[in-house]
Order: structure tokens, then C-alpha cells, then sequence
């Protein structure tokens, strides 16, 4: 490795350019020209709308996850070229947390995932238990050492994924959108472990973010992309001013009169991943009705996806009885690529034209409407993850299902996305469609939810409309 320049910030960017291949001479570069530097110690945020390029400027800074396209310009980490570090040197020099956690978790135990790494740099077995040890107590989880990460939730193994990072001890830490999948709570306390990091151990944080509000407390600085360009923030308070939804005039709860129809009942249901594992969801109850949109939100594990792949006939009931009312249903997952099968945006969204009886003008409008149009000649996968999420959604809005499952429906998405997907939800909602959606964006539920009901302990704790649900709450407020 080249000898560190003592005096070079952590992270600099000099004239920096990309784009993806297949995006066409028309199509604009994601990134133009970014000169960017961040000093060594710094908690640096880096905002922007949906598909600007954060995900993939970030990701330029890792070569062994760089996407594959046309570079100019050097990036350089502590002085050195990132393209000159090795394997071993990358993961100690610069940690990257995922915007999805599943990208990165490869293990079958949380006690492997935090000694993979570990293992991978040679480190001697009696230091590398200290080390994992020492991580999970910092973190708070220690008491998931044993599990399966396959039964972890998308908020815990978002956990697991950056503890695993920091069992290497990088100097600097480049996380993608790492609290989109937390509650409001384990939000508040992975901010703060990430402060710990950050003034603590020395480490330089650089976060990706749609919401910046919560991480202004922490921040040092923070820079904005906009038309792949970088343009630095001048004042930080002018973020924590910026609205993060779209005004309750344009989306809030319909007055839905209340229907004797039922979209999805759920009676004394009773689930756990293994005879002997602990109860996941047991005696719920659960009524959703046609024409509302009825939240479920609670602490990450309590079981809100696990509800959502029971109703959707993923997984079964140990005892107990879901029923579905007819129309049939869509079940948009955590992971939205879990649907994509094409290879490009369009595409994806015909796959299911002949079936469900639309056509390409109905694609052409959805595009529009989900401001995908620009980028309907690349692959899925080239998209960001808010555009992932969008595209994920227009597909099975195209089926028309009377009841719609949402798993995180606005997970990587800025306020105009989520303005977005509200205008959508709502257009459904009008039509008839019931929509029953998971998700810890207080916001977003604010908005536009009919009812919520909070997971606790298996159960729903309260089922409530949502104005009265939020008055008063101490903990789960927007």
C-alpha cells in the first residue's frame, strides 16, 4: 500500500464522472464532474432526490462493489487511489453499510456474519472473539449471537450488517440509507451508536440519506447532489426545515364510511419459524376493510413482515385461519428485485401484460406516473433502491388486486417519491382497493393511513384510527 498522506481528508472525490452502460448517448451522466472532500473525523451527509446518483457515488468509493460503467476522475481515501488498496486493506481503510442488508449479510448465524470479515483478514481466533464480543455488547446484540439471520428482521439485520462492519475496525464508514428499515426507537438508538462511532473511535461517517431531520443533531457537514453534481450545504438548518412528505392537503386519510365488507380477516392466528423456536405471531386477530389503507407499525421483530407473508400465503399458519376477500392480492416485499425478472424498466413492467389485460400505453402512463420514463431503457438492477421501490410498486398496481400487502412501501425514497407513492395510494384507495402496509415511516403513516394497529409480543397491541392512534403517543409520533 502506498505510505497515507497524514495531511489528505478521508474521502475526496477530483472531478469525478459516471454512467452506467446501456444508458444511451441522450441519457445525462449520473455524476458530472464531483469534486468532493470529506476531513478525516467527520460526520458528512450526502442528501438528494430518488435516482440521483448517492447510492452509486458512494459505492465508487468501494471497488470491490463499484457498478460497472464509464469512470473518469480519481477517488482517493486518506490520500491513497481506492483502486490501489488491497482486498484486505479496502476492509480495514473504508466499511460500507447496504441500503439492503440482505446484499450484505451471507452467513447462516449472526456469530458467523460478525467473524466473517474477521476471518477473511487472518485475524488470530482469540482476538477475533474479543473483537466480536466487544462489538455485539457496544451494539446491543448480544443476545442474537445464536440466531438464524434468515429469522431476523429487515431493522435487525440492518444492525447486524454495520456491527459486522465495525468488527474490522475501518477508519472510515460509508453507509447507504441505514435507517430505513429501523423503527423510531432503535432509529434514535442507532444514530447514537453511530455518534460513538464516530467521536469515540475516530471513525469518519458519511451517510446517505432521504431523511436527513434525525441526523442533524450529529452531523458536521453535509453536501447535496443535485443534476450529478455536488453542492455543499452551507447551513445544516436549512435541511431540518426542508419538508419530508407532501403537505396534508395533498394526501391525507379519506373519510372511509365503515363497509360490513372484509378484504382480508385474520382469526386466532398462530405462527413460529420451528417447533421449538419462540411464538412470532400468536392469537391475532386482524380485520382489513376495502377502500382504506390500514398501517401496521411496532418495534423491528415484532412480526410485521411475518404477518404480511401469512396473508399472502408465503408462509402457513400453524393454527388458526386467514381469508382474503375475492379480487385476488399482490404482496410488494422488502426487497423489491425479488419481482424483477427482465432486463430492462419497461419490460419488467409488461411481464404480466397478458395476464392481468393491459397494454403498452398502460406501462407508458405508470412510467410517468412513477417518474420513470428517463429510465425505462436500463436493467432493474441499475436503478437506485427508492427506484427499485418505485418500479416495484407500478407493477403490481398494473394487476389491480383488491388487496395490496406493502413491506416498507417508501424505503429509499426523498419526500417527492413518497409524495408519490401517496398520490398512488390514495387513486387505489378510491377504487376500492384495500391496502395493508408494514412500515416504521411515522410520516407516511400520518398521512395517509384510515387505521393503525401496533404489533407487540405476537399480538396487535391497539387497532385505532389513525388521529387518535397519534395523539398523545410518546414514542411512535411523526
Amino acid at each position: 500500500m502506498a505510505s497515507v498522506d497524514t495531511a489528505a481528508p478521508a474521502l475526496a472525490f477530483d472531478h469525478v464522472s459516471f454512467a452506467y452502460p446501456g444508458a444511451g448517448p441522450e441519457a445525462p451522466r449520473v455524476l458530472r464532474d464531483v469534486c468532493l472532500e470529506v476531513p478525516r473525523g467527520a460526520f458528512a451527509l450526502l442528501v438528494g432526490a430518488t435516482g440521483c446518483g448517492k447510492s452509486t457515488l458512494l459505492a465508487l468509493a468501494k471497488p470491490q462493489i463499484s457498478p460497472v460503467g464509464d469512470r473518469a476522475g480519481t477517488i482517493e481515501a486518506f490520500g491513497v487511489p481506492v483502486e490501489e488498496l488491497s482486498d484486505a486493506e479496502s476492509a480495514q481503510q473504508i466499511g460500507y453499510v447496504f441500503q439492503n442488508p440482505d446484499n450484505q449479510v451471507v452467513c447462516e448465524t449472526v456469530w458467523h456474519e460478525m467473524a466473517f470479515g474477521l476471518e477473511n483478514l487472518g485475524m488470530d481466533p482469540d482476538d477475533m472473539r474479543r473483537r466480536v464480543a466487544e462489538t455485539s455488547y457496544f451494539f446491543g446484540i448480544d443476545e442474537l449471537m445464536r440466531m438464524p439471520t434468515s429469522e431476523l428482521s429487515g431493522g435487525r439485520k440492518q444492525l447486524l450488517a454495520l456491527a459486522s462492519t465495525l468488527a474490522m475496525r475501518p477508519r472510515l464508514l460509508l453507509l447507504d440509507e441505514p435507517t430505513s428499515q429501523l423503527d423510531p426507537v432503535a432509529e434514535k438508538s442507532f444514530l447514537h451508536a453511530l455518534f460513538r462511532v464516530n467521536r469515540e473511535l475516530g471513525c469518519t461517517v458519511v451517510v446517505a440519506t432521504h431523511t436527513p431531520r434525525p441526523m442533524l443533531d450529529y452531523a458536521t457537514c453535509a453536501f447535496e447532489l443535485v443534476n450529478g453534481a455536488i453542492v455543499p450545504v452551507d447551513d445544516l438548518e436549512t435541511l431540518r426545515a426542508r419538508p419530508e412528505l407532501l403537505p396534508a392537503s395533498e394526501g391525507g386519510p379519506c373519510a372511509v364510511g365503515k363497509s360490513s365488507e372484509i378484504a382480508v380477516r385474520v382469526d386466532n392466528a398462530w405462527f413460529r419459524y420451528a417447533r421449538d423456536a419462540a411464538w412470532v405471531v400468536r392469537g391475532l386477530e386482524l380485520a382489513a376493510r376495502p377502500g382504506a389503507i390500514h398501517a401496521l407499525v411496532g418495534g423491528n421483530g415484532c412480526g410485521k413482515s411475518t404477518l404480511l407473508t401469512l396473508i399472502a400465503g408465503v408462509a402457513k399458519l400453524a393454527r388458526g385461519r386467514v381469508r382474503v376477500g375475492a379480487g385476488g392480492l399482490a404482496l410488494l416485499p422488502q426487497d423489491p428485485r425479488a419481482l424483477f425478472v427482465e432486463e430492462r424498466v419497461d419490460a419488467e413492467l409488461m411481464e404480466w401484460a397478458a395476464e392481468a389485460g393491459y397494454d403498452r400505453a398502460a406501462v407508458g402512463a405508470m412510467l410517468e406516473r412513477l417518474g420513470l420514463s428517463a429510465v425505462q431503457a436500463l436493467h432493474p438492477y441499475d436503478l437506485s433502491g427508492g427506484q427499485q421501490q418505485l418500479l416495484a410498486l407500478g407493477k403490481l398496481l398494473l394487476l389491480r388486486p383488491k388487496l395490496l400487502l406493502l413491506d416498507e412501501p417508501t424505503k429509499g425514497l426523498d419526500a417527492a417519491a413518497r409524495a408519490q407513492v401517496a398520490r398512488l395510494l390514495n387513486g387505489v384507495r378510491g377504487q376500492g382497493m384495500a391496502v395493508l402496509m408494514a412500515t416504521h415511516d411515522l410520516d407516511f403513516v400520518s398521512q395517509v393511513a384510515d387505521e393503525v394497529s401496533m404489533m407487540f409480543d405476537g399480538e396487535l397491541a391497539c387497532t385505532q384510527p389513525a388521529a387518535a392512534f397519534f395523539q398523545g403517543n410518546l414514542l411512535y409520533r411523526p
